[in-house]
């Protein structure tokens, strides 16, 4: 469990740059740790994800989530700091052959607009998650689903709770409030 409290936040909030200073690019701030296959496989398959979906995996990684979402139909984006795990990323779905239903780019995933995703995975720290929450809301449209591997977005009711072996999968669907 020590190692999943270190998880997979490849976040990181860049402030400006000093006018005549050169900004660097932004840094992962958390060690990438991969999602086992079986818990990729719940994941997908709690969000129902399907040929009409788009899919975003922020924080992607090696992108395994998005590829396996790729293999239903779905197309997908990854979201990740690390050029490194982008190309390792591009290179398997190359090999898994569905390079043309995804991408991946380099960008931070609180800059990243939400809107045109039907699904959103995260595998975050609590914190991490509890500080998306406003953007998920505010964002995502209804019926929209939300996938979180090991933790649950603090004070927000999940949908449903999925037992992988020793990992919970959380499951939220976005509601219609009205308020949009």
């Amino acid at each position: 469990m020590r190692a999943l409290a270190v998880a997979i936040a490849l976040v990181v909030s860049v402030g400006p740059a000093l006018p005549g200073q050169r900004q660097s690019a932004p840094k992962p701030d958390a060690p990438f740790i991969p999602t086992p296959p079986a818990v990729v496989e719940a994941m997908v398959k709690a969000a129902d994800v399907g040929p009409h979906d788009l899919v975003y995996d922020l924080g992607s990684g090696d992108g395994r989530i998005v590829i396996e979402a790729a293999k239903r139909g779905a197309h997908g984006v990854g979201f990740e700091l690390d050029q490194r795990l982008i190309d390792e990323a591009r290179l398997r779905a190359r090999h898994a052959g569905v390079e043309h239903r995804v991408r991946f780019e380099r960008q931070d995933l609180f800059a990243v607009d939400l809107r045109p995703a039907t699904v959103v995975m995260l595998y975050l720290l609590p914190e991490m998650n509890a500080r998306l929450e406003p953007k998920l809301k505010q964002e995502l449209r209804p019926g929209a689903r939300i996938v979180c591997h090991s933790f649950a977005i603090p004070g927000w009711p999940f949908d449903r709770r999925i037992e992988v072996g020793e990992r919970s999968i959380f499951l939220w669907r976005i509601r219609d409030t009205g308020a949009k």
